[in-house]
């Protein structure tokens, strides 16, 4: 077998091993910030109704979402704000936006009361669309 040792021939193979690399390095980036972008406001420990006939989210990162705890705190986004202050946050907040909506995350064991409550300062606020975020209800493992 005669090799070609010819300084202009040009080499026809397409190296792939950076490709690989790239892609790798790629794949690793994206599974350790995917858990991160999932979901908002996993840092309130929240436990939603359960609901069969709940419709999905439709969450964005411009999202504005008021949370009630178990023990009646209000959070607005992330952070914890009085009731008293709450009206007055969402009218600064909302000042300048087209689209007024907020999504109401309440613990199924508050009482309706604080969550009727916490709605009347929403609609207060000139808010008018509250959507009610709750959890699907869990599967039942089938045994085999």
């Amino acid at each position: 077998m005669a090799i070609n040792l010819n300084k202009n021939s040009t080499l026809s193979d397409i190296n792939v091993t950076p490709l690989v690399d790239v892609m790798l390095v790629l794949l690793v980036i994206f599974m350790v910030t995917a858990p991160l972008l999932e979901t908002k406001n996993e840092s309130i420990n929240l436990n939603l109704p359960q609901v069969k006939t709940g419709q999905k989210a439709n969450m964005t990162e411009t999202a504005v979402i008021v949370s009630i705890d178990k023990q009646g705190i209000v959070y607005l986004n992330d952070n914890e704000i009085p009731q008293p202050e709450l009206k007055k946050k969402l009218e600064i907040l909302f000042a300048s936006r087209s689209k007024k909506e907020i999504f109401l995350r309440a613990d199924r064991i508050i009482s309706y009361g604080n969550v009727m409550i916490v709605m009347d300062l929403i609609r207060s606020s000139g808010i008018k669309k509250i959507s009610m975020v709750t959890e699907p209800p869990q599967r039942k493992k089938s045994r085999k």
